[in-house]
Parts: C-alpha cells; structure tokens; sequence
C-alpha cells in the first residue's frame, strides 16, 4: 500500500505546497513542532533515506538547502534544523525545523494545532522567499 507521502505527491490527498520538481516535494507539516516545519521527500517511494541512489540522496539535499534558505529568511528563528527520523512514515523524508534552540527538534513535545488557514499562509511566505 501507498504511503501518505506517495498519496501527497499523487494528489490523492492534499497539502501545503512549497515546491516541487520532477523527483522531490516540499510541503508543511500538518503537525509541526513549530510554524514552518517542512517535510521534503523524494517522489519516488523509498522507506529509508539511506536507501536512496547517490544522485537522488544528493539531489534531495540541494533541494532542501533551498527550502530551508526560504525558511530562515521568513521565519523567526536562529536557523533551520535538519532532523532525519524516518520512523513515523515508510518513506524517505526530512524535516526543515525553524529553530532557535536544540530544544525547538524535540518530537515528544506537544505538536502545534494550525488551522489549514494558517498553514496555507505560512506556506505562501515561504513560497514568495523562494521565488522571489
């Protein structure tokens, strides 16, 4: 069976897009730790990140270092966090975390609870930083 990410790239359910390409997606997560938590993945369904091809793993990476660029010139924060947990979903994917301690990565704290307004609106920031 399809992943939930799978099932995002396909349009069979919806997200808050940041970007996409032919082989990776950017989008928000709908239980983020902060405001602007964004998951990449590649396209492709692979569970774990270190399964990826060199090309694909490599490309990810760049992909993301854009986002996150994006990210840090819109949100209030120090920087960006690169967590890679890959349990929660059987595909690969990182996490972008705004961050302004070590703490702002820790998943067992309580996730915010962001109306799809306001994920649409943070997702529109960090689009306009990206293009612009």
């Amino acid at each position: 069976m399809a992943s939930i990410f799978t099932r995002i790239v396909k349009g069979e359910i919806p997200c808050h897009k940041i970007s996409e390409d032919e082989n990776y997606l950017a989008f928000l997560d709908i239980n983020p730790l902060v405001k602007g938590h964004t998951l990449v993945i590649p396209k492709r369904e692979i569970d774990y990140l270190f399964d990826l091809d060199d090309e694909l793993l490599a490309g990810m990476t760049v992909f993301a270092k854009k986002i996150a660029h994006a990210i840090d010139q819109v949100m209030d924060c120090k920087r960006v966090g690169v967590v890679v947990l890959g349990l929660e979903v059987p595909h690969a994917h990182i996490h972008l975390i705004p961050i302004n301690s070590i703490y702002d990565t820790e998943f067992s704290r309580p996730k915010l609870k962001l109306t799809s307004d306001e994920l649409e609106q943070i997702a529109e920031k960090i689009r306009k930083a990206l293009n612009g």
